[in-house]
């Protein structure tokens, strides 16, 4: 270590500044709670209201009508286990190897934890560590840092006395002695990440959707609960009849069957399972699902912001090419082309290797030489060696044959050397405004004036010979994967804190935006205003230079413009950004703030992985909106028979135990078969709307087809529903088959086309029905009855009489549903989320 004459705190001051609670220690939570995770998933309006309907059936002492219940358990269940899964595994993600690092106190160079540094300490900052603390630089030995896990910008940053620096950035190269001046949670990176550490739920358009259905049956359910339970008291007799004889028991159980059947509980359960399954095989292609509702956001975006660095890039450096600037050949590329190069390329690309070919290379040297290593180079004989400073920005060597070669900045050795190299700056310029890293290879040859470097300074002999052009290192499958993002209608943006002329470069590289040249802006040009801001962004591809605060200020103005967005980072600077968009999207390695605040967080980093998850999210939004549909034709025609059941005080017609056996068959299992199907249509914006008027001719012939049979049936047969418990149940059973088949029809309606395997998936269930009825256990535990003797014809008649009425309503109400009161269903079923604002992408495409 350099020797310093500061001699730090003294032990006493350590201990005071430890009893003050000045010390390096914050509470970085890095995903949600335990508690939270279950608290959100048990406190539901639909667990309330299956909840109290089950301990209402309960309070009768009918157990076996209190099954329904149990979908709370299950869709609870589901929720809160697929969640604890994600946080550990974010969790184990996000556990870093406690550092060591060195600060002086009472004289000497001590080490202690992360933790165990303090206010005012001296910190040796070193080449190769993270930064713990906010510090202030003392003194200097050619510190750089790496500042774009705060900043977003990639290139190093020189550091000097004086200048602050701050946790979270990373020495490169050099070492500095510096004074903390902030710790814990009064450090840079923790106040930024403190602004993105309040839980924001994911918005689901699938779930809103369901909490409008719940909220309104919420203001139906209890009144209509009252009335249909008055109207079973007035069919026994009244009040003091069904007391004394315990009918009003009955009575519970047959209003509790209306008010579960208005309830979409299998459309919450299987929402909840096709979202875990969908995070499950998400977690195969290490791609973490950290809120299940993200799932269903994938389907949604139509703008996706990306940050450079860590998404396009992947952090690292390549060698592109070795230009020669005698005009000898068209130089030596990176890659693993063929060997036609000139003997004066080869012993310039040599010399290359060994001037990068240091006991600690850096990013740029390590780039080097695993390009040349591809070319089959390998190391020459060197007989001396000035080694890379940050600080003097070049390198030497003298070879075997007594030349000595110069790699280095070209400005700095441009300036040391005879001549006028106003053109080859130029040259220079022109390549770093590509996108470009240059650096300048320059030679003596041997018997010149000087020919070992034995001091720190160019010789002004020097003559260059080539530029060595490197890049940051673009993943092979970024250019693919923004292929299919443009091929699917999302705008892609480059969101970076790099300069905009290097980011843009590599946006043409990856083809941004496709055959056209991507254009770039400067975000110190953007306005203020988000309203301005969305309008700009429309005509813009890359931002460069861009501040966390402003990322998040694009977030919002892409939301003012109707826009879906996704945003992926992977930088402390990230964080604000990616808990405003819509979908969050943070790398495996990124900070464990940005991970924290992230829906999804793809484990190995790889950007490749995005098309995938987006098209999971289209499969499951697409096939919810397919089955969905079976689901609220129960609510619709549940509604409708209670409403019937009331105003003219006729007993229920089926138990709650019916539509759990019925419900199962139907709709449960073949939708959950149904949801799982592949499916890559483009998320449609008004799933509700849609859905409620596929729902309403199923629900309403379904009503008026129940309705009809409750009405007419007992006439017929000369059954007196209301003193006879028997005659109840042989309507109640008669129902049933009617209710069952009904359901089939739905079924075969919702999973058109009937060719293959969907024909077999409506045969095969219908067939369960059936054969259900057939089994003894079965037949008693749901009151099933297959008809018989005299009830087979009317059972017949009435089958024939609800295919007829379903005909009927597939043709009028379609027309109905567009009338006024069509109309208004529409706006209340699909509210503000169905608003296709301007400025969205299909509109802004002609699409």
């Amino acid at each position: 270590m350099p020797q310093v004459d500061e001699t730090g705190l003294e032990a006493a001051e350590v201990r005071k500044r430890v009893a003050a609670g000045a010390v390096n220690r914050v509470k970085d939570s890095t995903s949600r709670s335990v508690k939270d995770i279950v608290r959100a998933n048990v406190f539901t309006l639909f667990n309330g209201i299956i909840l109290a309907a089950m301990v209402l059936v309960l309070a009768t002492g009918s157990w076996k009508d209190a099954v329904f219940g149990f979908v709370i358990i299950i869709n609870t269940g589901i929720g809160i286990v697929t969640e604890l899964r994600a946080k550990r595994t974010l969790d184990r993600l996000s556990i870093l190897v406690a550092s060591d690092y060195l600060v002086r106190r009472d004289g000497r160079d001590v080490t202690v934890p992360h933790d165990g540094i303090v206010m005012d300490d001296l910190l040796w900052v070193r080449a190769g560590e993270q930064v713990p603390a906010d510090a202030e630089i003392v003194r200097d030995w050619g510190l750089e840092l790496d500042e774009s896990m705060l900043t977003g910008e990639s290139r190093t940053v020189r550091k000097h006395e004086g200048d602050d620096v701050y946790s979270g950035s990373t020495a490169v190269s050099g070492m500095a002695l510096a004074r903390v001046t902030a710790v814990g949670a009064r450090s840079y990176a923790a106040t930024l990440t403190a602004k993105a550490k309040v839980y924001r739920k994911t918005v689901s358009d699938l779930n809103k959707g369901i909490n409008t259905i719940l909220k309104f049956m919420t203001f139906l359910v209890v009144p209509l609960c009252v009335l249909l339970i008055l109207s079973q008291i007035h069919t026994v007799g009244g009040w003091s009849v069904a007391l004394a004889t315990g009918q009003w028991r009955q009575a519970v159980v047959s209003a509790v069957a209306g008010v579960v059947g208005m309830i979409p509980e299998g459309l919450v359960l299987l929402t909840s399972l096709n979202f875990a399954v969908a995070a499950m095989r998400l977690a195969r292609h290490d791609t973490l699902v950290q809120e299940l509702e993200s799932v269903e956001t994938l389907a949604r975006v139509d703008c996706l912001n990306l940050d450079k660095t860590g998404t396009i890039t992947d952090g690292g450096i390549a060698l592109d090419r070795v230009v020669m600037l005698d005009g000898d050949g068209d130089g030596v590329d990176g890659g693993d082309g063929g060997d036609d190069v000139t003997p004066g390329e080869r012993e310039a690309t040599q010399a290359l290797y060994d001037l990068a070919n240091e006991e600690q290379p850096n990013a740029t040297g390590r780039a080097v030489l695993d390009g040349l290593a591809k070319r089959g180079y390998t190391a020459g004989e060197v007989v001396s060696r000035v080694p890379f400073s940050s600080a003097r920005k070049w390198s030497a060597i003298t070879d075997a044959d007594g030349a000595t070669w110069y790699l280095g900045a070209p400005e700095v050795l441009l300036a040391a050397l005879d001549g006028d190299h106003a053109a080859l700056l130029e040259r220079v310029g022109t390549y770093a405004k590509e996108g470009s890293r240059v650096l300048l290879v320059a030679r003596v040859r041997a018997g010149g004036e000087r020919d070992v470097p034995d001091e720190p300074t160019p010789d002004p002999h020097a003559e260059p010979v080539a530029l060595v052009l490197c890049s940051e290192r673009v993943r092979g499958d970024a250019a693919a994967t923004l292929a299919w993002f443009r091929e699917q209608g999302v705008r892609c943006r480059v969101i970076s804190g790099d300069n905009p002329v290097t980011v843009g470069a590599i946006a043409r590289k990856v083809r941004l935006a496709g055959g056209r040249a991507p254009r770039i802006m400067d975000a110190r040009l953007l306005p203020d205003d988000p309203a301005e801001l969305g309008r700009v962004l429309e005509d813009v591809d890359v931002v460069g230079r861009v501040l966390p605060d402003q990322k998040k200020l694009i977030v919002d103005a892409l939301h003012a413009r109707g826009y879906t967005v996704a945003m992926t980072g992977d930088g402390v600077n990230d964080a604000l950004a990616l808990k405003e968009a819509d979908l969050g999207i943070a790398m495996g390695n990124a900070a464990p703030a940005t991970k924290a605040v992230a829906q999804v967080v793809l484990v190995d980093s790889r950007f490749s992985h995005l098309p995938d998850v987006v098209a999971r999210g289209r499969q499951v939004m697409a096939n919810m909106e397919r089955v969905a549909g079976l689901f609220l034709v129960k609510t619709v025609y549940s509604a409708l028979i209670s409403l019937g059941v009331v105003l003219t005080q006729i007993p229920y017609p089926y138990l709650p135990r019916h539509i759990t056996y019925i419900g199962a068959l139907t709709i449960g299992m073949p939708a959950f078969i149904l949801a799982l199907a592949p499916n890559t249509r483009r998320y449609i914006p008004g799933f509700l709307k849609r859905v409620v008027r596929f729902a309403l001719p199923g629900g309403v012939a379904t009503a008026l087809s129940v309705l009809i049979t409750a009405w007419t049936l007992p006439r017929i047969m000369g059954w007196d529903v209301a003193g006879s418990a028997a005659d109840l149940a042989s309507l109640r059973a008669t129902e049933a088959i009617v209710l069952f088949v009904m359901g089939v029809f739905v079924l075969a309606r919702v999973a058109r086309p009937l060719n293959g395997w969907r024909g077999a998936l409506v045969a095969v269930f219908a067939a369960a029905g059936v054969v259900g009825m057939l089994i003894p256990f079965v037949a008693r535990f749901f009151a099933l009855v297959v008809p018989t003797g005299r009830l087979v014809a009317p059972t017949l008649i009435a089958l024939a009489g609800a295919a007829a009425v379903f005909a009927v309503c597939l043709a009028v109400v379609p027309w109905a549903s567009r009338t006024a009161l069509g109309r208004l269903l529409g706006r209340a079923a699909g509210g503000r989320a169905d608003a296709r604002p301007v400025g969205r992408a299909d509109r802004r495409d002609g699409k």
